[in-house]
């Protein structure tokens, strides 16, 4: 499950702690795959809206995976992996799950324009590819649709995108039907401006960065 750094064995325990409360937590930037489930994300009309869906629900921070459960078995698949975990897996990961991509999204604050990551992605043939990314932007970057690519990722000074503010990291990620999604929006959660007209500005600029709507003027 991990990606960030040196790759270890990790148990859902380790990324779902306990509040006072008694409500579970998940530590969003231990999370290396989320996996949605359900007819509005396995039948949006595009595979990028499914995993904007997704990042705009649960704000994973610094490298996550996305994938969704294309025909709605993981519920079962989850009773059969108690008996037979082997055939669970490999029905889940041949028949159920289609591989988004991933998305990077660096922690910390920011202004609009700043300076705030560079991507670096390797894949297993051909050359790398650079971007860079201010605060405040959505970006996609194409991956191939399967096997797996080198990726580094370095935040400027003042953002942390798993290894520590200003610390770059690398990982060896899926390929995905969608890309490799750079959200710099921030979190806890990202702020949208208070005036309307400016905030469906940014809404729509956002969309239009990922075609999220290709018709949409």
């Amino acid at each position: 499950m991990g990606l960030k750094g040196v790759q270890t064995e990790r148990t859902i325990s380790d990324i779902v702690s306990q509040a006072e409360s008694g409500a579970s937590r998940v530590d969003l930037g231990e999370l290396g795959l989320l996996v949605g489930s359900g007819g509005v994300l396995s039948h949006a009309p595009r595979r990028v809206q499914a995993a904007l869906m997704m990042v705009d629900a649960f704000l994973p921070e610094g490298i996550t995976q996305l994938a969704v459960d294309s025909i709605f078995m993981a519920p079962q698949l989850g009773v059969l992996s108690s008996v037979h975990e082997a055939a669970a897996t490999e029905v889940f990961e041949r028949d159920c799950l289609i591989r988004l991509g991933a998305v990077v999204a660096p922690v910390g604050p920011g202004r609009a324009g700043q300076a705030c990551v560079a991507i670096e992605i390797e894949p297993e043939a051909g050359g790398p590819s650079r971007h860079r990314a201010a605060f405040g932007e959505l970006a996609l970057l194409p991956l191939p649709e399967s096997g797996t690519v080198r990726l580094k990722v370095s935040p400027e000074r003042g953002f942390d995108v798993g290894a520590g503010r200003g610390r770059p990291i690398e990982a060896r990620i899926h390929g995905g039907v969608v890309g490799l999604l750079i959200d710099t929006r921030g979190r806890r959660p990202f702020a949208l401006p208070d005036d309307p007209a400016a905030r469906i500005a940014r809404l729509r600029a956002w969309n239009r960065a990922l075609s999220v709507y290709p018709r949409e003027v």
